[in-house]
């Protein structure tokens, strides 16, 4: 009898993390979901579970918190299973002014992009390599190319998901191991309210969640290592590449001022 593929979506109550809970329960497999929102992950649960047929067990967390990353390990554990993919999906950012946006809310966000990121990757990485399969997915940003004035922790924390990725899909990949970095550009999700970006011209042409989920499942499947979602996106990624980065982050800045 084979054994079950469980993925582990984080912050799956919602946007590119639901849509990745689709995709996977799509594909066959076993889905624990890790949000802080019970009643959406129940319901998630509900429409996985009688679209599919796979097995689906939630986890009501919040990862902002330092313990969050070990009591998800823990819990994975307890119910015996062994994890196949990770999506390390949770994050959010926070537009404005670097010396007067909130203290706490800067270190919060660090905190949930960097710190429990890098946890669940340390904690979940040696079983996948000593099984020799699955990977892991983390969400980058077309921000992490590039320093971005009044979303400054944001794209900085992002820019260290980026490295963090590319620096591990090459250390398991010979174990079998893919490390994915997902960097999709502005998309249609629930991170704009919280960000203060709902009016942001960024988001006049948005890509869906869907979109951005697909294209980031279809490239972990394939054993990339970047994936920047949107043909859009990938040209105005290698545009900055090609220029000064004192023109790129003047106009970073001047979208986001």
């Amino acid at each position: 009898m084979a054994e079950t593929r469980w993925t582990v979506i984080t912050g799956a109550s919602s946007g590119i993390g639901a849509e990745m809970a689709r995709l996977f329960g799509g594909r066959g497999s076993s889905l624990v979901l890790v949000a802080r929102r019970g009643d959406r992950l129940d319901e998630l649960k509900r429409e996985i579970e009688a679209a599919h047929g796979v097995a689906v067990e939630t986890m009501v967390l919040d990862l902002e918190r330092p313990e969050g990353p070990d009591e998800l390990v823990r819990g994975l554990e307890e119910r015996g299973i062994n994890v196949h993919t990770l999506v390390n999906n949770a994050g959010f950012g926070l537009r404005g002014r670097f010396a007067t946006l909130p203290y706490e809310g800067q270190v919060a966000l660090l905190q949930l992009n960097v710190v429990s990121l890098t946890k669940l990757c340390r904690l979940i990485l040696p079983g996948l390599i000593a099984r020799r399969e699955g990977g892991i997915i983390n969400l980058a940003s077309t921000a992490s190319f590039q320093a971005v004035p009044y979303l400054a922790a944001y794209a900085a924390s992002k820019a260290y998901v980026l490295s963090l990725s590319e620096a591990l899909h090459e250390e398991g990949k010979r174990a079998g191991v893919t490390v994915t970095a997902l960097c999709p550009g502005p998309t249609a999700t629930e991170f704009t309210k919280r960000a203060n970006m709902e009016k942001s011209k960024l988001f006049a042409h948005a890509m869906s969640a869907a979109d951005v989920a697909r294209q980031g499942v279809e490239g972990y499947e394939a054993g990339r290592a970047v994936v920047i979602t949107g043909a859009a996106n990938r040209v105005g990624t290698w545009m900055a590449k090609l220029m000064p980065r004192s023109v790129v982050r003047w106009g970073a800045g001047k979208l986001q001022g």
